[in-house]
Parts: C-alpha cells; structure tokens; sequence
C-alpha cells in the first residue's frame, strides 16, 4: 500500500509540472522576429537614397560641372519657373542699375540682341555649349551650321552664337540672365532707363568715348546711343563695372577703362535679326529688324517676332554634323 501511494504520488507531481510549462509563456525570440524583419528599407519602400533626395537638375541640361557654366555667387537667385498667372517681380531703379551695368556699356546692336534672347534664359546653356564647341566656325560657315545641326532656339538666340564669349557670360550666371529677361518682358522702359543712367555715368567719368570700334552720340538726356564705326561689324567691350562707372581720381587717364575683343562680321546671320537691330530710346522700343520688338511677360508664350529675312525650320530633331573642325565640309 505504502509503495502504491508513492507511486500515484510521483505520478500526479509529474503531471502537475508539465501544465505548468505547458501554460508558461515562450521565450520572446521564438514567437516574435525581430522588429526591422516587418519594416522594409527606404530603399524597399521606393524611397531614394538621402542624397538623392534633393531637387533634381533640369531636364534636358547636364549639371553645371558637366558643362562648364558653374553658377556664380553675385546675389541673384537661380532660375525659377514662374505660374502662368503670375506677374515677374519689378525691380526698382537701383536694382535695376546693377542688373544692367555689366551690359550697358554695349553697342546698341548687341545690347537689343542680348535683352531679347535673355527673356529665352532656358536656352542661353545649351545654346552657349553648342557655340563654344563650333568656336572654330566664323561668318558664313557658321550661319550655315547653325541651319544644318537645325539648333531648336529662337532666332533672338541665335543671333548670340557668333558672339560665344557673351553667351558664355549669360551661361555662367543663368540667376542674372533670368533676372534680366523677367524684367524686359515686365518693365523694358525701367531697362532702358537704366542703360541709359549708366551710360551717363560713364560719359560723366569719362570713360564712355568715341574710338576706333565706336560712337557714342549724345542726343540729350536718357538718349545716349553706342554705335558702331562699320555697322557690318560689332566689338564686344570689356569693362570693370565698379572703375567706369564712377569717377577716376585726379590725374588718372580714364581711356584705359574699356577694351575691345575682335571686330564680328554679322552680315552673315542677317536671318537672325542682323538685318537691323537697334532701340528707340526715347519711346523705349527695341526695333529687331527695324521692326518694333514686343514680346511682354503676358504674350511669352506665343509671341512670335517678325524677322525681315524669315528664319527657315527644317523639320527633324536637332542634329550634330559639326561636332569636331577635323569634319569640316
């Protein structure tokens, strides 16, 4: 009997200890994988990486690194698109005479060239890389590339091309040539108005003289007109805005102030708006072609300007015919 208990004893002990581990709780590795195992990567997410978070570079356009423009610190803001409905900011007349110093001193031909193709800001890049990869092309050579690559640009544009050393300054510093174009589509008179201020400035200092490349005409207050010596060639001026533009200190021989590249022959890019470019400055016209220039910031999108030569289209995509001078035809 003593035995039989005993053994129903150890028996019942046994079973009790088996519910009790049947009732405990597993070990938290076995029932639970670990927290990452449920969340995906941002990667697995659809997520980029974080340095490739940031806004991407324009379409169409390598990086500026790629193309040689690196941006330039001069306070102005990179470009920016604007919505259809709303107005370019306007500047007022000192912001104005600093955006326009580095080209006031300009012949009026360039000059009208240069204030139309910068409203086409969007095109001065690639337009500029194309110009300085054909920079061995000259007068009728050249005209005839530009038609055979079958450039996309707008003839305001590619009156610049002969001129690689202007579009390399517009590509480089892409936040002023927006600035510039914005204000001559929503305020051309206060543009013109301040040329003409600096241009008083530098005849006023005595650096704005008639020369070998030149003629200043003074035809009164706000009507300083810089033409050139042969109207078939055009000189670029090179210049420090901060010495012409104020006066030299005694004794000092303001003469030196201004330089010339070499003369341009523009009879060949006629088609182009050579035929005549030129300002009205007491009605603040811009005349492209002898024909009055009117493109505002509330017409961009369709005006489309009356050239005296009209500029053919070939249909097709651009091309690249021209790439290296060793294929010269």
């Amino acid at each position: 009997m003593s035995m039989t208990r005993t053994f129903w004893a150890s028996a019942i002990a046994v079973v009790l200890c088996v519910a009790v581990l049947a009732q405990a709780p597993p070990p938290p590795q076995q029932g639970y994988p670990p927290q990452q195992q449920g969340y995906p990567s941002q990667q697995q997410q659809g997520y980029p990486p974080p340095q490739q978070q940031g806004y991407p570079q324009q379409q169409g356009y390598p990086p500026p690194q790629q193309q040689g423009y690196p941006p330039q610190q001069q306070g102005y803001p990179p470009p920016q698109g604007y919505p259809a409905q709303q107005q370019a900011p306007l500047l007022p007349p000192q912001q104005l005479d600093d955006l326009v110093q580095r080209i006031a001193l300009y012949p009026d031909p360039l000059l009208a060239q240069v204030m139309t193709g910068s409203t086409y800001w969007n095109e001065i890049a690639d337009a500029a890389t194309w110009a300085n990869q054909h920079a061995y092309l000259h007068g009728d050579e050249l005209s005839r590339a530009i038609y055979e690559d079958n450039l996309p640009f707008d003839p305001s544009v590619l009156a610049l091309v002969p001129f690689p050393s202007v579009l390399d300054m517009m590509a480089r510093d892409p936040g002023w040539t927006q600035a510039l174009g914005n204000a001559v589509l929503s305020q051309r008179p206060d543009v013109m108005d301040a040329v003409q201020r600096m241009r008083q400035r530098a005849a006023d200092a005595g650096f704005l003289q008639s020369n070998a490349q030149d003629r200043v005409v003074m035809g009164g207050p706000g009507d300083i007109e810089i033409l050139p010596v042969n109207p078939g060639y055009v000189y670029v001026p090179y210049y420090n805005p901060a010495v012409v533009f104020v006066a030299p200190r005694p004794g000092f021989f303001a003469g030196v102030g201004i330089t010339f590249g070499p003369g341009i022959f523009v009879g060949a890019f006629a088609p182009f708006g050579w035929a005549g470019p030129a300002f009205g400055w007491r009605t603040h016209d811009i005349l492209i072609d002898h024909r009055p220039w009117v493109r505002t910031w509330a017409n961009r999108g369709s005006y489309a300007h009356s050239y005296a030569v009209p500029v053919g289209r070939m249909a097709g995509p651009r091309v690249e015919r021209h790439a290296d001078h060793r294929d010269r035809r």
